[in-house]
């Protein structure tokens, strides 16, 4: 025992040699918002208190800051006063806005995040007066098709589970994935998983883990491959056709996730009443589209949903993914018809959906305006630290913990009640 005493004694002196040899690494600007959820009114003071550990230690460099509207137009610049261990950045604004932040100097720079009005942010452009009779012919069309199913028995360590590989015929092309449902007789509640952005192969327990909660989970590929495949679609697929709505790779894409719906509402072991659907990214942008094309959903619970606002860089509003080209008028206008600002309108279940307020991949003023067009229940979960969700996975405790609790209320046969929206504006 006085060995170990010794040896600890030691330890904590070599510790404090180590902090005294490294002052400015034992220096960490925070920030703390003056909101905690990172969302005020009109007019109303939005900002941070920045705190330089330890307190009383004065800096070892000068750090300034930038604010950008939308993270687009800058409006404001400065160097915060840190010789008291202390300072704030704040900023008034007189019009629905997201407020982006970047602060540089002693160390990797820092992002904050703040909504001014959210629940009052409204698309950059109007919606195409041909949005619905263009979208109600493709589901016409797609109606016309046989859905003609194929099920591949698929092994799976899984217990009490049965997976299969699954290809069905859509308009133009074949919906693959994988289905899993518990390995009994019944009927069960559907959950519908739609996939982030890339090409790469799905992983099963998307669906056996799901499958043995007791859900019927179809995890629905995001292109015409088999599911086991990582390759095969150019990872520039965002860009083919984007000069048509008749073309644009979306189109086919957006119609297999109507067809995944049909088919999942097609089979026998469905409950009958309960399709959810789910995914983050490019997966919640799916969901959201899906949800706008197939009134059989009866929930959407998504994560920082891509896909939104792509008209954004020409109106005061940088867009994110798929990051088409706003020089090209031709891309602009057929982005519209695959904007899930313009499907939201259509949505008649509940919808959940999380932000990132550092998020540039999909930037949260995108996702609220998405939002704000839909006409029934919604519940906004703001991730005020949050970049996309690859980026900064520790920061999304929010929307994981929330989503647990109302699939898991859905699976127990309960119904999803949105909270207050936006603090009930």
């Amino acid at each position: 025992m006085a060995a170990l005493r010794a040896w600890l004694r030691i330890c904590a002196a070599w510790f404090a040699l180590a902090l005294a040899a490294f002052p400015a690494s034992a220096q960490q600007l925070s920030f703390t918002p003056f909101h905690q959820n990172g969302i005020y009114d009109l007019g109303e003071k939005a900002g941070w208190t920045g705190t330089l550990a330890p307190r009383g230690t004065a800096p070892t460099g000068t750090y300034t800051y930038v604010i950008k509207k939308n993270n687009l137009d800058v409006i404001q610049k400065g160097t915060p006063d840190l010789s008291s261990g202390r300072a704030t950045i704040e900023a008034t604004v007189d019009d629905p806005a997201m407020l982006y932040v970047e602060v540089t100097g002693n160390g990797p720079d820092i992002h904050l995040g703040a909504a001014v009005a959210p629940w009052k942010l409204q698309p950059s452009v109007p919606r195409p007066v041909d949005f619905d009779s263009f979208w109600d012919a493709k589901l016409k069309a797609l109606s016309e098709v046989p859905i003609d199913p194929v099920l591949t028995r698929t092994p799976t360590s899984k217990a009490g589970v049965e997976l299969y590989t699954v290809k069905l015929n859509s308009l133009g092309s074949h919906v693959q994935g994988y289905l899993a449902k518990p390995a009994k007789e019944g009927k069960f509640p559907a959950l519908v998983v739609f996939q982030y952005a890339g090409v790469y192969a799905l992983r099963p327990e998307t669906v056996t883990e799901r499958a043995a909660e007791g859900w019927l989970a179809l995890d629905v590929d995001s292109h015409d491959m088999p599911p086991s495949e990582a390759t095969g679609v150019s990872p520039s697929y965002q860009a083919i056709g984007n000069t048509s709505r008749e073309t644009s790779y979306f189109l086919n894409m957006y119609l297999r996730d109507a067809r995944a719906i049909d088919y999942i509402a097609s089979r026998p072991d469905w409950d009958g009443k309960t399709i959810a659907v789910t995914g983050a990214s490019m997966g919640g942008q799916q969901s959201l589209i899906a949800a706008g094309l197939n009134p059989k959903i009866t929930a959407v619970v998504v994560n920082e949903p891509a896909g939104a606002d792509s008209n954004g860089d020409l109106h005061g509003r940088k867009a994110g993914y798929p990051f088409w080209p706003s020089h090209n008028p031709e891309v602009m206008r057929t982005a519209l018809y695959f904007d899930t600002v313009n499907f939201t309108s259509r949505i008649k279940a509940p919808v959940l959906a999380a932000m990132g307020f550092i998020d540039t991949i999909a930037p949260p003023v995108g996702i609220w305006i998405a939002l704000n067009q839909i006409p029934g229940p919604k519940e906004a979960v703001p991730m005020v630290e949050s970049d996309h969700n690859n980026l900064t996975p520790q920061k999304q405790g929010a929307y994981e913990s929330r989503s647990r609790e109302v699939l898991s209320a859905i699976l127990r046969g309960g119904e999803f009640r949105p909270k207050e929206y936006a603090g009930g504006k």
